[in-house]
């Protein structure tokens, strides 16, 4: 079954560990190798790809901006309302 691409944003990088703490689009967030992420920078975006067992990094310039918005479309379904459907 293949699997369906997705975006990763970094929120922190942390050069001394050479590890990059990333959300996704799902808003879970992973530690990934910094050496994994062509031009890792704290904000950067990327696509994953997944092609059988090889996994693809690549940069994506909208990746940051497409997570914010769906943050604040998630936000804005959400009640806290007893009740009430969102």
């Amino acid at each position: 079954m293949p699997v369906p691409d997705t975006l990763l944003v970094i929120d922190v990088l942390d050069e001394d560990t050479g590890l990059a703490d990333v959300e996704d689009l799902q808003g879970r967030t992973f530690q990934v190798p910094a050496a994994w992420l062509p031009g890792a920078a704290d904000g950067a975006g990327y696509r994953v790809t997944v092609r059988g067992e090889q996994v693809t990094f690549t940069p994506e310039p909208d990746a940051a901006r497409l997570l914010r918005e769906r943050s604040k479309q998630t936000l804005l379904d959400f009640s806290d309302e007893p009740g009430t459907d969102a």
